[in-house]
């Protein structure tokens, strides 16, 4: 079972946020288990439980971990091909987030662009490198930090600039045979505090000023 894989396909994309479908690869992501012993948990009957599974095993969604006999029935064990799924803008090609439309280091919808055309493209990476049973080279990182004012946080994005710009120009080799270009994204947001536990709270959640 993958960690996480990218939904790019359109109707596996519909068939995931059904939440009867939803709530089957929540529960096989736990572990592998039959249309019978899902039926008690989601409280469907066993053959309804058995379409929402065939449609999720035809879109690549969850697939059979072995079989059992039980009495005179042998029944399939599903399991789910991932633990977490991101639904890739592809599967929503024709409105999907366009960054190159407008530049603005400032937008929050500029970031989310951003964020969604790194969903897009890392996703499309990593199905071709399993096509091509080859390693997929990536780089991460992510950290938090506590800004004394907003200065201070003006004051941070001013060297970060100029700190990453200094490295592109230092490395940067457009006539480099055998080079390979790769996109560097940077993002800094307000971090978001999950909601607390108390009955007044909103499934909004909640930023840090």
């Amino acid at each position: 079972m993958l960690d996480v894989t990218v939904i790019e396909d359109p109707e596996a994309a519909a068939v995931s946020l059904d939440p009867i479908r939803a709530r089957l690869l929540a529960e096989l992501a736990a572990g592998p288990a039959s249309a019978a012993m899902l039926a008690g948990k989601v409280g469907l009957p066993r053959q309804k439980v058995n379409y929402h599974l065939k449609a999720l095993e035809r879109h690549g969604l969850v697939e059979l971990a072995g079989e059992r006999r039980k009495g005179n029935v042998t029944e399939r064990l599903m399991r789910a091909t991932a633990a977490s799924y991101v639904i890739s803008p592809l599967a929503l090609a024709s409105v999907q987030p366009d960054p190159d439309r407008f530049r603005d280091q400032l937008s929050a919808r500029w970031l989310l662009a951003l964020g969604a055309r790194l969903v897009r493209d890392v996703g499309s990476l990593i199905t071709g490198a399993a096509k091509a049973r080859k390693r997929l080279a990536t780089y991460a990182l992510d950290g938090e930090v506590r800004f004394a004012s907003a200065a201070e946080r003006a004051a941070f994005i001013e060297e970060l600039t100029a700190g990453v710009s200094a490295l592109i120009r230092r490395y940067d080799a457009p006539g480099a045979e055998g080079g390979r270009d790769h996109r560097i994204v940077v993002a800094v947001h307000p971090t978001v505090k999950p909601p607390s536990a108390t009955p007044e709270a909103t499934e909004t959640p909640e930023l840090n000023p």
